[in-house]
């Protein structure tokens, strides 16, 4: 398996939407966020009448024996509210208690550097490994997880020691299941050996108070964002989902997918991994290698991208910089980019590959 392949690819997965061109908490488009692949909480789906999901299942086929062994691993953003307090007037920082007043603000500038109110987001992951896949054809399993709430404060002074405002960071708990479950669809030549239907569902079941009639952005704090599964299998290998063999075609079409859909990744031939996102993608993506870095496009538009951040005004640049680390490791990579990348984005000869 091609570890460094797969992680970009799930990355790229990963980070799809998470902030877009012009890059600015300021722009509209940022203001109200979206992604794929967010599970709600279970409640506040339910209530939503189908038009957001809490729950994610991935089904597919795996040839495997009684060594085959699988990993299941899931990833997904957990978002973070980070809010700009404003003092009303300067105060010095070792006067600074957690009960000072000051008003919620949508950016403030502190020592020549801009501070905005915006969503980041935290990085989680979920592993089961060395699964028994016969032990769970007869038995199913469910494995739980919890990412705990958290609340940080930290005080925005200059270089005179003045404090000007703080940066209040807090985060909401999310609470998870996942329900793993196989069973065979076809025997092999050795006992025990054969075709499986191998089953992972994800499920949001973060208790959540619905008699606030809280908004799309409170359910979105505890909410797993951008969710996808990675599984690995050692001893055994998948069949591809959009192109099976004609001896496995039957049991394929009878997969439930629900909001994803896997496909194998790593290099072309390899079966040993699966990718299952909410995005639809061909069997054994690829980054492009003219890409310089990620515009959280997908790498579909790299170059339109880099000229329009080149064009933005100093003021621009400056909120750009300030939303939050992806956005100004962006802007410092764009802004360094060097004439030999930047042909490299406008255009490529590539063979093609016969489906």
């Amino acid at each position: 398996m091609n570890l460094d392949l797969v992680e970009k690819i799930a990355a790229a997965v990963l980070y799809e939407g998470y902030i877009l061109y012009p890059y600015r908490p300021s722009a509209i488009k940022n203001q109200q966020r979206w992604n794929f692949g967010a599970l709600h909480p279970q409640s506040y789906a339910l209530a939503s009448n189908g038009t957001d999901a809490w729950t994610m299942q991935t089904e597919c086929l795996v040839q495997a024996d009684v060594q085959t062994r699988l990993d299941v691993k899931i990833r997904f953003l957990h978002m973070l509210a980070r809010e700009v307090g404003a003092f009303e007037t300067p105060l010095p920082e070792t006067e600074i208690a957690s009960e000072t007043n000051f008003q919620v603000v949508a950016s403030l500038e502190v020592g020549g550097q801009t501070f905005h109110t915006w969503q980041e987001a935290t990085e989680r992951e979920v592993s089961i490994e060395n699964i028994d896949l016969s032990a769970l054809v007869a038995k199913p399993q469910t494995h739980t997880f919890t990412f705990q709430s958290s609340h940080e404060r930290e005080c925005l002074g200059d270089a005179s020691g003045q404090a000007h405002g703080v940066l209040i960071r807090r985060q909401q708990s999310i609470e998870g299941e996942i329900e793993l479950k196989a069973e065979r669809v076809g025997e092999g030549e050795v006992a025990g050996d054969g075709l499986f239907k191998f089953t992972v569902r994800v499920m949001n079941v973060t208790p959540f108070d619905m008699t606030t009639q809280p908004s799309r952005d409170d359910a979105l704090m505890s909410s797993c964002v951008s969710t996808h599964t990675v599984l690995g299998a050692r001893g055994g290998a998948f069949v591809s989902s959009l192109d099976p063999p004609e001896d496995c075609r039957e049991a394929a079409v009878k997969c439930q997918n629900i909001g994803t859909y896997p496909v194998l990744v790593g290099e072309e031939g390899e079966r040993d991994c699966i990718l299952s996102s909410p995005i639809i993608l061909y069997d054994y993506p690829q980054i492009s290698p003219e890409s310089a870095g990620d515009f959280f496009d997908g790498t579909e538009i790299d170059e339109m991208l880099t000229l329009r951040i080149m064009t933005l005004t100093d003021a621009e640049k400056g909120e750009m910089r300030g939303a939050d680390e992806h956005a100004r490791r962006m802007l410092e990579r764009t802004e360094s980019l060097p004439a030999e990348q930047m042909m490299k984005l406008h255009g490529a000869m590539k063979g093609t590959r016969q489906i």
